[in-house]
């Protein structure tokens, strides 16, 4: 029989939700941040890149600010206005000191006791399906930067710029995992979850012939449909959730 998903914890109030590319997070977790700032929780987004080499037929400098735009504009439809961009490389994101610094300082700025975040591991499906080397090197990174937030011997350098030790984090939730463990009931936040993917119109337009509103419905459909059969029915957004 199949482990049937736990409840997300809901004892928190802010969270910051971390990934490599403008849609990242809008093609899964949207609906569950939806519901939590629709409980008036805080959540805020830190994207690692500008997702500048994400379409191709736009030179970098041309999708930049699109993409940018595009992920402020789907990040309000799910109530958050808070988005921020760290301007490492689309496509050649390095896993190391300087990005998890780099996280750490982030994380010691905004101090939540979520941390969101995109899959880490080698693979979609814990088989086959490759993932990239920016969602596996951001996700570990967020792992390790959640530790490493609260180490006043880490980076010790970023005190001295005011960005003293958070030891907050409670969790860290990986979005897209192929091991999840716990689930948000996203019953109500479907139709904001599809408007939040579809600002990302212009690199669903490179990505795929279809109508952009219908792409949309039916991915968003098909993922909650997926985590529903493991959360009593209900359409859900799964996480693989690491406690500290």
């Amino acid at each position: 029989m199949t482990e049937q998903f736990e409840p997300m914890p809901g004892d928190w109030t802010r969270a910051l939700a971390i990934v490599a590319h403008p849609d990242d997070l809008e093609y899964g977790a949207a609906a569950a941040i939806s519901r939590w700032t629709g409980e008036g929780r805080e959540v805020s987004y830190l994207l690692v890149t500008r997702g500048e080499a994400g379409i191709d037929t736009l030179p970098p400098g041309q999708a930049a600010p699109l993409r940018e735009s595009e992920q402020r504009t789907g990040a309000a439809v799910v109530g958050v206005t808070a988005v921020d961009f760290l301007d490492h490389r689309d496509g050649v994101i390095e896993y190391g000191p300087a990005l998890r610094r780099d996280l750490t300082r982030e994380i010691r700025r905004r101090r939540p006791e979520l941390l969101i975040t995109l899959n880490h591991h080698d693979t979609w499906d814990g088989r086959s399906s490759w993932n990239t080397p920016d969602h596996r090197a951001v996700g570990r990174a967020v792992l390790d930067a959640a530790a490493d937030a609260g180490n006043r011997w880490i980076f010790s350098e970023l005190a001295a710029e005011g960005f003293t030790p958070w030891n907050g984090v409670r969790w860290v939730a990986v979005n897209g995992s192929p091991h999840p463990t716990h689930a948000v009931d996203v019953s109500d936040h479907l139709e904001r979850a599809v408007r939040s993917l579809l600002a990302h119109r212009t690199y669903i337009e490179a990505l795929t012939d279809r109508n952009p509103e219908e792409y949309c419905r039916t991915l968003i459909g098909q993922a909650t449909s997926e985590a529903s059969a493991r959360f009593g029915g209900r359409p859900a957004v799964s996480f693989e959730l690491f406690p500290r």
